[in-house]
């Protein structure tokens, strides 16, 4: 009986137009097959499949009718019907090569056996034996075995000749081979190349008979590996291999060591190069180097916060996805056409690159697997990962059946009609339209998912204008003409000054890519500054902030990436040009842009503290520098809110001082906290003491003290400790005096605050006003302390005390000194003195302090102005605490002046009004800062007020 009537027997109909081609093939097959090959076609599962399997694959057919008895062989062997074949690929190949010699039987072996392979692979794939998962793996599983049977055969073969590779230890070491791409990825196509790096962990010398490098040696056997792969005999190639994703690409070396790697990776490298490198997994060589190299590159792919930077380079991956999708030869390509393979991949590697850093799970490479994740964690709804995971699988399985015809390395669909029909067959669809009809549907609900979750702010459609006004020259009439339809009224000078930040030193020596983050974000920022009520004034001040942070362009790309936060950023800087420059020396806080809701409402003091304390609870405690990193940074954060909500309205002027003051002290509590625990771990505790700070407090005057800090205050701070015995040692391993312990903390906590770093300084500390100024110690016992407070002290020490209060510290220690401070300041004082010396010292300050501009009036030192209502209150205190000891129990100026009200000492319209003054100065000096200007006001502003200020001084001190 023919063999097409005898197969026909056991198959499926075929349809009409491909029987001819079947029997075509079955008469061929016919007169080469002679009687012991052609029993294989009695086997059922062959007979079944056979005329599917040959039509659908000519690669297979030619191959049957060019060896007659390889099917014959691969069923004997039992590896036709064996689903985990690729389980022995390693063990068979080195069974092969262990009986060659030399590199041409080398590469004969490989090729066979990579034919022999295919031939199976498909065979079982187009039979239906074989679901996608099984082809795909063992794809991948025969590139692994036959890069690694080749290498290692190669890397002997050249340590015989040139001698072996050690590491510093004296170990041996092979290259590492990264399998990129599909590769990597567990995903190989039927008929794809393979890409790969390679790279070898340290560089050294081979001292044989003739010296040469580990880089040399490495590189002739890359180049070895990649002709026995790659290069096509008259038994065809292996896979053909594609090296040019490897550093520097064509221009590069070869092979680099594992140095020369990271340092690429992490100063030269290119964005797309991190979107390549998420499906790189290490496919041969020496695998326990392979796990350091894997542990460099890793930070380099997968940043540890939400990478806002990745969005810039997605985007122009996308737009060149959208420009070839325009290309008519495109249109039926399965990978990279509409709705094709490609737009799958991409969604879940725009995913892996944005937020892989934080979600481990999405630190994978195959991209069902990440699809599953991203359900899993709300990134994507479960309708949209079952669309993407169902189009995955059809698209692959088109692209295996395309490849499968002929072997070769194409992924568009065919275009002659028994060909298509060839195709639709083989996804058991009944003709080409119906097969094209559900491609179409998949590709569409593939695209339309595509557009749908690539939704990275598409502001590049903001209207022309704002772009004309970018790309223009400062004397183009169309740019000034769109400038004053946005509503500036000094063009000219708003586009000099855009003119001047584009071809400014910073902007010039931004990259490519930030340049590409500007063309999209200044538009957006002349549009939403136009909307403001002073923009002439605002866009130099947003373009000054822009110009600050363009080393840093991840920040840039967050402002262009999310509206919301540049809408805050241009409403802050609009209303304050100290927050642009806070911001621009601070530009980490461009993230708290992002919540508004957080941005307005700065938190209450135990608030700060939980705060506070869960950022260092991540800090090593004897990790001095990050602890002072992550304190400063916690300022600067509390510090925005305080001030974003003050120019803002939000929060009344008595408010931002307890929030500023509020922040100090939560900061230096845990300060204090810190240097102890690193002085105990150092030298031991002081006796009586231990973990938690003991017998000791720090006490703050002046702005601090009264509870008053402004935007810029310093801290005047003095220390103070009690031992009985200041000489006994501590009980570590490097003892050291009581009273040095103290002194050594005191200088910790000054280093802590206010050492210069690339974030500033946490605060400038004014150690001035302890006992003896800068000649007296650091740090001063309590015992002393009072007595120098009751026998040495000067009038104006006993003023400041006025307005000192124990801010963080031992808690006994903080009721000692409070007792202390009571008695100074009710110490009997004789009247006409104290007023002659209290009035004496503020001529002196005035003197030397006042601003001398008659047309000037100095918030502080000027007559009628704050310093004359706090030496007022003091001298009051200081005249009565003797008769009234609770005049002393408050150290701010307000709850002062209440007390000597209460007790009759000063008039309720005078507290009145001393109180209105005292916080309509303050007021309006807060508001100067946030101007960025000085403390000074026009000599006619407050003239009512500071009348009636000039008037009590006279009436009190004079």
């Amino acid at each position: 009986m023919p063999i097409f009537a005898a197969l026909s027997r056991h198959a499926a109909p075929l349809p009409e137009d491909l029987q001819s081609v079947a029997a075509g093939f079955c008469e061929r097959l016919a007169v080469v097959l002679d009687a012991e090959q052609a029993a294989v076609l009695e086997h059922e599962a062959i007979a079944a499949s056979a005329l599917k399997v040959c039509v659908c694959s000519q690669f297979v057919a030619d191959s049957w009718l060019r060896e007659p008895g390889l099917i014959a062989e691969l069923a004997a062997a039992g590896d036709l019907f064996a689903p985990t074949r690729r389980d022995q690929y390693a063990a068979a190949l080195r069974t092969a090569v262990a009986e060659i010699d030399g590199e041409p039987a080398l590469a004969k072996v490989l090729r066979r056996f990579r034919r022999l392979e295919m031939i199976r692979i498909a065979w079982r794939d187009l039979a239906g034996w074989a679901d996608l998962d099984e082809t795909l793996a063992d794809l991948t599983a025969l590139a692994e075995a036959c890069i690694a049977a080749a290498l290692d055969y190669l890397y002997a073969r050249a340590c015989d000749r040139w001698g072996t590779p050690t590491l510093a230890d004296g170990r041996p070491f092979n290259i590492v081979v990264l399998g990129m791409g599909k590769l990597g990825a567990w995903e190989l196509n039927y008929s794809s190349d393979i890409d790969l790096i390679f790279a070898f962990a340290e560089d050294g010398m081979l001292t044989g008979k003739k010296e040469i490098s580990y880089g040399e040696f490495f590189t002739r056997l890359c180049r070895s590996l990649v002709k026995m792969l790659d290069e096509i005999t008259v038994d065809g190639f292996v896979f053909r291999t594609d090296v040019r994703l490897r550093p520097f690409g064509d221009s590069g070396p070869l092979i680099m060591d594992f140095d020369g790697m990271e340092k690429y990776y992490l100063t030269q490298a290119r964005e797309w190069e991190r979107y390549a490198m998420i499906k790189a997994r290490q496919v041969a060589g020496d695998f326990e180097t392979g796990r350091q190299l894997a542990a460099l590159i890793k930070p380099f792919v997968y940043r540890r916060y939400l990478d806002y930077g990745a969005f810039e380079e997605l985007r122009s991956l996308k737009f060149q996805i959208a420009q070839e999708l325009k290309r008519r030869d495109r249109l039926d390509n399965v990978k990279l056409g509409p709705g094709g393979i490609r737009e799958v991949e991409f969604i879940g590697q725009a995913f892996q690159l944005i937020r892989g850093g934080q979600e481990p799970v999405l630190q994978q490479r195959e991209i069902q697997v990440i699809l599953a994740a991203l359900a899993d964690l709300k990134l994507m709804s479960g309708d949209d990962v079952a669309t993407l995971k169902f189009a995955y699988r059809f698209l692959r399985r088109t692209e295996n059946h395309i490849q499968e015809y002929q072997d070769k390395q194409t992924h568009d669909l065919p275009t002659q009609r028994v060909v298509r029909q060839i195709l639709a067959y083989s996804l058991d669809f009944e003709d080409w339209e119906a097969f094209k009809r559900e491609l179409d549907a998949v590709r569409e609900r593939v695209q339309d998912t595509f557009e749908q979750v690539f939704s990275l702010s598409e502001q590049d459609t903001k209207q022309r204008s704002a772009r004309l006004i970018w790309t223009c020259a400062a004397d183009d009439d169309l740019a000034l003409e769109a400038l004053a339809d946005y509503g500036f009224s000094e063009p000219r000078n708003v586009l000099q000054a855009i003119v001047d930040f584009k071809h400014s030193h910073a902007v010039k020596r931004m990259t490519a890519k930030g340049a590409t983050i500007l063309e999209r974000l200044v538009p957006q920022t002349i549009e939403r500054v136009a909307e403001t009520e002073h923009p002439e004034t605002t866009l130099p001040r947003v373009l000054k902030l822009f110009e600050a942070v363009t080393g840093r362009a991840v920040y840039l790309s967050l402002l262009a990436e999310n509206p919301q936060a540049l809408a805050q950023l241009i409403k802050l800087t609009a209303a304050s040009p100290w927050i642009a420059d806070y911001l621009a020396l601070y530009p980490i806080l461009f993230d708290e842009l992002l919540d508004t809701g957080a941005l307005y409402a700065p938190l209450q003091k135990q608030a700060l503290r939980e705060d506070l304390g869960l950022a260092l609870s991540r800090v090593e405690a004897q990790d001095s520098e990050q602890l002072m990193i992550a304190l400063r940074l916690f300022k600067h954060q509390h510090v925005l809110r305080v001030a974003a909500a003050d120019i803002m309205g939000f929060i009344p002027v008595m408010v931002v001082s307890d929030y500023l003051t509020w922040i100090a002290e939560a900061i230096l509590e845990q300060v204090l906290a810190r240097a102890w625990a690193m002085l105990g771990a150092k030298h031991g505790y002081p006796p009586a003491t231990g973990p938690e700070p003991k017998h000791f407090a720090i006490l703050g005057f002046g702005k601090f003290g009264g509870i008053e800090l402004g935007y810029g205050s310093d801290l005047d701070l003095v220390f103070l400790y009690d031992a009985a015995d200041g000489d006994a040692l501590t009980d570590g391993d490097k003892p050291i005096g009581t009273a040095q312990f103290y002194i050594r903390l005191g200088q910790k906590i000054r280093h802590i605050l206010d050492t210069r770093m690339l974030s500033g300084v946490l605060y400038e500390v004014d150690l001035r006003l302890r006992p003896n100024g800068d000649s007296g110690l650091l740090v001063t016992h309590i015992g002393h302390y009072e007595a120098y407070l009751r026998d040495q002290a000067w009038t104006w020490e006993h003023q400041a005390l006025v307005r000192a209060r124990f801010v963080a510290g031992d808690t006994e220690l903080q009721a000692t000194y409070e007792a202390i401070r009571a008695r100074i300041l009710a110490l009997p004082r004789d009247y006409r003195a104290l007023q002659t010396q209290v009035r004496e010292m503020r001529q002196k300050m005035r003197d030397n302090l006042a601003a001398k501009d008659p047309a000037v009036f100095d918030l502080k030192q000027s007559a009628g102005g704050i310093a004359d209502i706090e030496f007022i209150v003091q001298f009051c205190i200081l005249a009565h605490a003797a008769r009234h000891s609770d005049l002393a129990k408050y150290t701010d100026n307000v709850r002062l002046l209440d007390g000597l009200q209460a007790h009759g000492l000063m008039p309720a319209a005078e507290t009145a009004l001393l109180k209105q003054a005292y916080c309509a100065y303050r007021d309006y000096g807060h508001h100067q800062v946030l101007q960025d200007l000085s403390a000074m006001a026009a000599a006619g502003d407050f003239t009512a007020l500071r009348a009636e200020v000039e008037r009590l001084w006279q009436q009190y001190m004079c």
